[in-house]
């Protein structure tokens, strides 16, 4: 419990996150314009299909955790599953870009299947690695490392996504529509994240010992869950910032094709093979790495102001910033790529705060209730940023639908407006929504001291 977490254990997390978030940043980024673009649905059926899909996913969350504490086995509670679903997970990712040779209601119906499969089985490994944070320490700054170091290589595989995405899919198919190319682009990533999730199962260990009974009664878990005010108001921030982010990447893509429509490239040579970026994957990777000086910038200003006026701060900046960026033109590429920086780099610093935050709150219900379910609390904190993602690609798709977007065609000007409104003043209200509830969140770090001692004293008793 007091242990030091070693290097090489802070790497091991830190991987299995780079592996969720290959294909996260992939689905947040691409998807909507892979079912668009590539699978020949139209936007609105594709914001619907997000809407149910994602709201069953959302409900699976807490299915998982609840089956993740229950666990038993010579490698813990939560572990185990990094090793038995990392490759399902590669699979079904790789079945949800393939294009069946079916008609529009045969594709529909693959494209609900195998991208629920897929939201399933993200959930049984990532509910699981997210609350593994839980019981690593009980140390709040030894937490606040881990949770950097996660949302280090979280973007960090975001990154290596981003910039590797287009130019596979280029180089195995010729161009952004081949459906060889996504295909055979997404089975590359499957391998990757299958080494990433089997190495972070390798290397860490589970540490922490509820200090009750361990009887798990799912009744009173989850009334514990419904007492714990600070995990609610972590809930509305986390959808909040979800919804500011989901709504940002889903109109990336269209807003570089349709609007911006730059067709300058720049090249690199990756093994001996030439690749080449466009104007999209490089605003894309510029998101990533400033996400990665937020993530780095965060545990020490959060150290020394605290986790709540940290991510107050962050949002609250996102949210200006945004609205600024709605006055760009589509000739201010050079402003549009900064404040694209400037704006991902306040993103970067509210994820590992927010993550840290959660398994303080599991610490708040332990001290409370006397009663401890890691897996639970953080399942429904996975839920509630399904439930922003839910909101934020259902409502990309649905507003596309309304601005009266046409794949592949000329966009109108009022079409061009609405994508820039999904880059700038509709991300921006989500974002002070997010503010909104950070307000009210109540844990000081004083409090979390005082918590923390109390915890620490107790468990020391029981051993």
């Amino acid at each position: 419990m007091h242990e030091k977490i070693s290097l090489k254990e802070k790497i091991g997390y830190g991987l299995g996150d780079a592996a969720s978030s290959m294909f996260w940043k992939i689905f947040s980024m691409y998807l909507l314009f892979f079912y668009t673009d590539v699978f020949g649905l139209a936007p609105a059926v594709v914001g619907t299909m997000f809407l149910i899909t994602r709201i069953w996913d959302s409900c699976f969350d807490p299915i998982v955790g609840i089956l993740a504490d229950r666990t038993r086995s010579k490698w813990g509670k939560f572990r185990p599953y990094l090793l038995w679903v990392a490759i399902p997970f590669a699979i079904i990712g790789v079945l949800t870009f393939y294009t069946p040779d079916f008609d529009e209601k045969g594709r529909i119906i693959y494209a609900y299947v195998t991208y629920s499969l897929m939201m399933m089985i993200y959930s049984l490994i990532n509910v699981p690695y997210a609350s593994l944070l839980g019981v690593m320490s009980s140390d709040r700054k030894e937490r606040n490392t881990l949770s950097s170091y996660r949302m280090v290589f979280a973007f960090g595989g975001s990154l290596l996504a981003l910039w590797l995405i287009e130019p596979l899919v280029n180089y195995f198919g010729g161009n952004l529509n081949s459906k060889t190319g996504w295909l055979a682009t997404i089975a590359v990533f499957g391998l990757i994240t299958t080494i990433f999730f089997w190495a972070c199962f390798l290397f860490t260990k589970e540490r922490i010992k509820p200090i009750g009974d361990e009887q798990n009664n799912l009744k009173e878990d989850l009334k514990d869950l419904w007492k714990n005010k600070p995990w609610w108001i972590l809930l509305g921030a986390g959808i909040g910032a979800l919804v500011f982010n989901s709504i940002r990447d889903g109109a990336a893509v269209y807003y570089f094709k349709y609007y911006v429509s730059s067709n300058v490239n720049f090249g690199f040579s990756l093994f001996g093979t030439d690749f080449h970026m466009t104007p999209t994957s490089i605003y894309l990777v510029l998101g990533q790495a400033a996400n990665i000086i937020g993530v780095i910038i965060a545990t020490p200003i959060a150290n020394r102001i605290g986790k709540k006026k940290t991510f107050f701060g962050a949002m609250a900046l996102a949210a200006v910033l945004s609205l600024i960026f709605y006055l760009f033109g589509k000739e201010d590429v050079f402003l549009i790529m900064s404040f694209q920086v400037l704006i991902s780099i306040c993103a970067g610093c509210v994820f590992p705060l927010i993550w840290s935050m959660y398994a303080d709150s599991a610490d708040y219900s332990e001290w409370k209730q006397g009663r401890r379910a890691t897996g639970l609390v953080f399942s429904a904190s996975s839920m509630s940023q399904k439930f922003g993602w839910t909101i934020g690609g259902a409502g990309a798709g649905w507003l596309l639908a309304y601005f009266g977007f046409q794949a592949n065609v000329e966009q109108t000007a009022f079409t061009q407006n609405g994508i820039q409104l999904m880059l700038s003043i509709l991300p921006a209200i989500a974002a002070v929504i997010s503010v909104l509830f950070i307000l009210f969140y109540p844990l000081s770090e004083e409090k979390l001291q005082l918590i923390e001692q109390d915890l620490n004293s107790k468990r020391d008793q029981n051993n």
